[in-house]
């Protein structure tokens, strides 16, 4: 007699790890032609019409035109516009080699598996480490990187004050759990120390930060220097040079997000840097250049206005179940002007800015928080009534003061002439001491206040 045996059933765990698997299995392929290059536009033909913008494409440089001077033997590129029966798209890779006639096919659309193991790790906007430690595991989550934000009726509402450690930003603009805050300044201003201060002293779970377009020699500096080691364990720091091509700056940003989320959507508490905003925008205005759009506003194309709302508003507070991604956006403001056109659409769509000031930064004062400038979205709500009314007199003295400087300087005022501001002028070196902060000092709230309420009411 045989005995047959009952086939074994699958657990759930293999039929998940095998639907990622198939999920990952690329799809037939489609083939077109290389027709034109025009600048940093390609035009593809012959790949049908089921194409859509965002899709990948590879292009066939020639085998004698291929090696490691002269490229490799594909350059990836993107589909951004069409052009009667071809298909316009961006190379993410030098153009040299390439002739008519040239094959190009279709690839699938990146999409990232972050998982804890990403913790501690470098990545560039596909998810390929950059720190030399060995390859990533995939997780079983797909994170695309173009997605809609959560509906707005949907999501919570922005949570409890989060301590930062800087007496500047808890006191003055206040960062709440799922708010959205940009840090505008020149270049040379602090920005990035500031940004590892942040990342050392803030209590969130995950940390993600997103270095676009950053020099090299700064990207090493930044990880060696601004975080420090426990940082570090707890954050996926995404990488895209200023030398590499506009499609990869603009991906490693999307790819911020996109890990951003993954994390918010296991109910933690995700922080997000992301430095710049204002070098996404010259990313975008390249692809849209070479997508044939008008230039605008300071040769800036509409798409780069369209992208801005479209990346930002996927941070903020997630549904019920989910964590919050607390983020922080950097705005290069070219040459010290606060109302360029990047710096003004990023302001309307944030919850609050902070003005970094390079004159401040000029008379020592540091972090150079300019905080009659500075706004946070979440004031009144997360002080308390005795904070709010130390904030208030604290303003009112810096503003008082700020008015009269240049004359005070001078020695042209009068003491006597006016009592507020003869207060403001008692209560200035005790104010100029709160705002100022060592790299490593860290602070609380709490102690925050009490030192300022004994500056203000000794």
């Amino acid at each position: 007699m045989i005995q047959v045996s009952e086939p074994a059933q699958p657990p759930a765990a293999s039929l998940a790890d095998a639907a990622v698997q198939l999920a990952q299995l690329p799809r037939y392929r489609r083939w077109g032609t290389l027709t034109a290059v025009r600048g940093a536009a390609l035009s593809i033909s012959g790949l049908g019409n089921r194409l859509a913008i965002g899709d990948r494409l590879q292009v066939e440089r020639p085998a004698d035109k291929s090696g490691p001077s002269a490229g490799a033997p594909v350059v990836p590129c993107e589909i951004v516009a069409f052009a009667a029966d071809a298909a316009i798209a961006v190379p993410e890779g030098p153009t040299e080699g390439l002739a008519p006639g040239a094959r190009a096919w279709l690839e699938e659309s990146p999409v990232l598996y972050p998982n804890d193991s990403w913790l501690g790790r470098v990545v560039d906007g596909l998810g390929q480490p950059l720190d030399g430690l060995g390859p990533l595991p995939r997780g079983r989550r797909p994170a695309p990187l173009r997605q809609p934000p959560p509906a707005a009726l949907g999501r919570r509402l922005i949570g409890e004050r989060l301590e930062t450690g800087i007496r500047t930003l808890d006191v003055f603009t206040p960062v709440c759990r799922g708010q959205r805050l940009g840090i505008f300044a020149a270049s040379g201003v602090g920005k990035s120390t500031l940004m590892g201060m942040m990342a050392r002293f803030i209590n969130a779970d995950v940390i993600v930060v997103g270095l676009i377009g950053e020099r090299g020699r700064e990207v090493r500096e930044f990880l060696d220097r601004t975080l420090d080691q426990a940082a570090r364990q707890r954050c996926v720091v995404v990488v895209a040079t200023s030398d590499q091509p506009a499609l990869a700056r603009r991906r490693a940003a999307q790819a911020s997000l996109a890990v951003a989320e993954y994390f918010r959507t296991t109910g933690r508490q995700v922080f997000l840097l992301l430095d710049s905003i204002t070098r996404l925008a010259h990313a975008q205005r390249e692809i849209g250049l070479a997508a044939g759009e008008p230039a605008t506003a300071r040769s800036y194309t509409p798409s780069v206005f369209t992208e801005l709302p479209a990346l930002l508003e996927r941070a903020g507070p997630g549904q019920e179940g989910e964590g919050d991604i607390t983020a922080i956006f950097t705005v290069l403001v070219d040459g010290d002007d606060h109302d360029e056109p990047i710096a003004d659409a990023v302001r309307g769509i944030l919850d609050g800015h902070i003005v970094l000031d390079r004159r401040i930064g000029e008379r020592g004062r540091w972090p150079a928080v300019d905080v009659l400038r500075s706004v946070s979205r979440a004031l009144p709500r997360c002080h308390n009534a005795d904070e709010n009314a130390l904030l208030a007199d604290a303003r009112r003295l810096l503003g008082a003061y700020a008015d009269m400087a240049e004359m005070i300087r001078l020695g042209a005022y009068r003491s006597g002439s006016d009592a507020l501001l003869d207060l403001a002028i008692q209560r200035q070196p005790g104010l100029e001491g709160f705002l100022s902060q060592g790299v490593d000092e860290r602070s609380t709230s709490e102690a925050a206040f009490a030192q300022l309420a004994e500056i203000l009411h000794p």
